[in-house]
């Protein structure tokens, strides 16, 4: 009898687990045919996104240039400030260069639209196991997450893309070399530098994951405080386009205000912890 029943606890078990895997494969079903839909539509659209967003950081008539000029024109200091041309010719090299881009394209443009879905669904696959108590806490978790990536994006995309293409192109080893940029690089470099700041945007919810396991604290942020700034500082001053101090700042301040913010989430978990 108690085979009987240790094999049919067994069973259960089993079945549990089972159905987990089966509700998991249906998540991924439904985040991936929602990338794939986005992602033809986007590829529909193509010579638009490449265009008026993925190049459009390789003109000066881009936002981010213009609004830089326009500051400078305010503080008299238009020279400095006003980027009137990017010394770059785009070339591809390949035969099917052009389509790889264009599918790379439409899947960056895909995943972004849909990140927060993303979330939602993995939030959908991971709520049921949490206690009243976690889900009271981790209320709201798709709506910062989502909001904290699509910042980071919106952010990569208009203040450090184009400042670093401006640095990057204007950097010479010899006058005697001129740029001739494979179109590759050049959508590598915006969709890298845009995901990976949408991704360093997610800090708070990083933390405050990290903190609810204990490996970091609120004291610990604050200790190495001044390396952060050290660290943000040197970020900034590699991909401002002038050696002004006053871009270097605007672009600093945003990410240590980031740094800030995850302090506190720290410091509340900490809080909620304790009562």
């Amino acid at each position: 009898m108690g085979l009987f029943s240790s094999s049919k606890a067994n069973n259960i078990g089993e079945m549990s687990f089972l159905q987990h895997l089966e509700a998991l494969r249906w998540h991924l079903v439904r985040s991936v045919a929602v990338i794939t839909i986005l992602a033809i539509v986007a590829f529909c659209y193509i010579d638009t996104l490449t265009d008026y967003v993925l190049l459009a950081p390789t003109t000066p008539r881009f936002l981010t240039y213009r609004a830089l000029c326009h500051i400078g024109l305010m503080l008299h200091r238009g020279d400095e400030f006003c980027i009137n041309h990017i010394p770059i010719k785009i070339i591809n090299t390949e035969v099917a260069g052009q389509f790889n881009i264009a599918m790379w394209i439409a899947f960056v443009g895909a995943l972004i639209i849909a990140f927060p879905y993303l979330i939602w669904e993995l939030w959908r696959f991971v709520k049921p196991a949490l206690q009243e108590k976690e889900k009271k806490y981790a209320r709201g978790i798709v709506f910062y997450t989502s909001f904290l990536f699509l910042s980071g994006v919106s952010f990569g995309y208009f203040v450090i893309t184009p400042m670093s293409i401006n640095f990057l192109t204007n950097f010479q080893v010899s006058v005697l070399v001129e740029n001739f940029i494979t179109l590759d690089s050049v959508i590598s470099i915006v969709t890298t530098l845009t995901l990976v700041t949408g991704l360093v945007f997610e800090l708070p919810v990083v933390i405050y994951f990290l903190t609810k396991v204990g490996i970091i604290t609120p004291s610990f942020m604050r200790k190495y405080r001044r390396h952060a700034v050290v660290v943000i500082l040197i970020i900034a001053a590699v991909i401002t386009p002038t050696s002004d101090a006053t871009t270097m700042i605007f672009v600093s301040i945003p990410l240590y205000f980031l740094y800030e913010i995850s302090i506190f989430v720290s410091a509340k978990v900490l809080r909620e912890g304790k009562g």
